[in-house]
């Protein structure tokens, strides 16, 4: 195993690697890797000889210590442990009444608790100050409900290692909108909940036409109340522009791309977004790191098309096998999720790969590759998966699906893009396919309050290959800062180093569109937004986002909270101690 950098040890220390009794360290990350190669090969024995749990533990390891891919974090966190819980995306139904609401909590309680993530359409509750017949009172609508679970969130962890994670969603015609969509303008409300609003085709074409447009009771289907469509997207985008929420969910088009229409709609999706799911159903994720599928010939890089479809190839197999030795909290989360097996494939380390072609993220070029790139994945993924069913069988609800009876599949979806905050960092390259966020920045809010700084690795092995620093200690040795180093680089040099605030929101916006025409679930990404945008920037990029196709849109304008993850570097000072302590290291031991 190559050498991890310093914050991949942090993190590795604080959420993964296992513990004894007294809270001690007592496996290794080499041991870890090792760990979950081993349980994830385990499920080859319910369809081959015993021989080739060997074979596949030792591929599953290779390519894990390669950090060519990982699985999202409670794979990392749970396989091979007794709590075996090995899912991120959760969606749980909630229907009007007190049995219903009560179970909800205590479902998402235990699934939080096995470091899952839960997603929610509370729709279907009556509105606020609406007669309950049972009691002869009045409801206290959804937002009350909400604030409970909020509440309870905050007392769990997510398999004792982080805070528990919601998506509260409401549809745009529900009676108490307008309080949903100001729920979190002050900032202490609903913390461990990201909100959206299902925001369907209709309302657009009214908000389009400046129609009027009706709430409706859930209960009764008859409208309550009558507003302008743009007096409710008014204050969506003031909302968004306060605080980051609520981002937009396009339910319609979602539906669209409902792979089991059969079934039943989707109405919700987990909490960052990337994975619209039925009720009940989970889904486990995994990203390629596409920094490492990257050939250097002659001093320049190149797409190695052929490591790339051996990776998605080893990569829908490990997902499909984390469905089967998968430990299931809820029987009827087990029922729906076999029978569709669903799974998300994405990526991280996009805006490296990018960097590394010497091609700028806001350029043409660089949305066309992206779109090229994740066009081979989805094509590989679904040869990939149609390959496991020759070997395994069809998913069980294949004949309910959009894919019979042409195309066999193993898996009724299988891209997602994730936004792989946390491993990102332990593969030491940028997240999921947003751009490089500052050249150095603090992460903030992810560790129990501690604070992890950042000069990002490939900007400086760029200086290096391009000769512009002779050598990473030249920084530390001529004490030059990261913003003096910025200011001398040549104009091309800095469009190919530009970072996320300093993007168009068009470009941003075109990305996201581009992978996700190849992505058969959803796209997590936020457009980041300067400070200084205004709210009719904001208002322009949802308007966009729903006539491009997207499935939804979330935005963050920088500062717009006190707490916020991810912060540029306010102290050049601290820049050799990052040196020094490796951080910019990018030399791993991990396959």
């Amino acid at each position: 195993m190559a050498m991890l950098s310093k914050n991949a040890l942090i993190l590795l220390k604080k959420r993964y690697l296992k513990r004894d009794r007294s809270k001690r360290i007592v496996e290794d990350p080499e041991g870890l890797f090792r760990r979950v190669a081993h349980a994830i090969a385990l499920a080859e024995s319910n369809f081959s000889s015993k021989n080739k749990v060997a074979f596949w533990e030792a591929e599953f390891y290779s390519l894990l210590t390669a950090l060519d891919f990982l699985p999202n974090s409670p794979t990392l966190m749970n396989a091979g442990r007794e709590m075996g819980q090995l899912s991120a995306c959760f969606v749980l139904p909630i229907e009007d009444s007190m049995t219903s609401i009560f179970e909800t909590l205590k479902n998402a309680a235990l699934i939080q608790q096995s470091g899952g993530g839960c997603g929610y359409n509370f729709s279907a509750l009556r509105p606020e100050g609406d007669y309950v017949g049972k009691t002869g009172g009045t409801a206290s609508g959804p937002l009350s409900f909400m604030k409970m679970m909020d509440a309870a969130t905050n007392c769990i962890k997510q398999g004792g290692k982080r805070r528990g994670a919601n998506m509260g969603i409401l549809n745009i015609d529900h009676p108490d909108i307008m309080k949903f969509i100001k729920a979190k303008r002050k900032g202490d409300v609903l913390r461990n909940f990201n909100i959206s609003i299902a925001v369907s085709d209709s309302f657009m074409r009214a908000l389009e036409s400046n129609e009027t447009w009706s709430l409706i009771h859930p209960n009764t289907k008859k409208p309550r109340a009558t507003l302008a469509a743009k007096s409710i997207w008014k204050e969506i985008i003031q909302s968004a522009w306060e605080c980051g929420d609520p981002g937009l969910l396009f339910i319609d088009e979602i539906n669209r791309h409902n792979p089991s229409p059969h079934l039943g709609m989707i109405r919700a999706c987990n909490p960052c977004g990337e994975m619209p799911l039925l009720d009940w159903e989970a889904c486990n994720l995994g990203s390629i790191n596409l920094k490492h599928i990257l050939l250097k010939i002659d001093g320049k890089h190149y797409v190695d098309w052929n490591k790339l479809k051996k990776t998605v190839h080893l990569a829908i197999r490990f997902l499909d096998n984390v469905i089967e030795v998968n430990n299931y909290i809820l029987p009827q989360i087990e029922k729906i999720s076999k029978a569709n097996r669903k799974i998300g494939l994405g990526v991280m380390g996009w805006a490296d790969l990018l960097i590394l072609l010497n091609i700028p993220y806001n350029s043409e070029k660089a949305v066309g590759l992206g779109e090229k790139i994740m066009h081979f994945i989805e094509a590989e993924s679904s040869n990939a998966s149609m390959q496991l069913a020759k070997e395994r069988g069809v998913f069980p609800n294949w004949n309910k699906s959009i894919y019979y009876p042409d195309s066999p599949m193993r898996n009724a979806t299988r891209t997602s893009i994730a936004p792989t905050g946390s491993i990102s960092i332990i593969a030491n390259t940028s997240s999921s396919i947003e751009p490089v966020f500052a050249l150095s920045y603090q992460r903030k809010q992810i560790l129990d309050g501690e604070t992890l700084y950042e000069v990002h690795p490939v900007f400086l092995d760029y200086l290096l290959e391009h000769n512009i620093i002779a050598s990473k200690e030249e920084l530390i040795t001529e004490k030059k800062g990261i913003d003096s180093l910025v200011n001398s680089l040549t104009k091309d040099v800095k469009k190919v180093l530009i970072t996320s605030l300093e993007i168009p929101w068009e470009f941003h916006l075109k990305h996201q569109i581009a992978f996700q025409k190849y992505t058969d679930n959803a796209v997590s990404k936020t457009i980041n937004l300067p400070e200084t945008a205004s709210i009719e920037m904001l208002g322009n990029v949802f308007q966009q986002a729903w006539e491009s196709k997207a499935k939804g849109i979330t935005v963050y304008r920088y500062n717009s909270l006190k707490a916020q993850v991810l912060n540029v570097q306010e102290k050049e000072d601290t820049l050799p101690v990052l040196l020094q302590d490796g951080i910019s290291n990018c030399k791993i031991c991990m396959g």
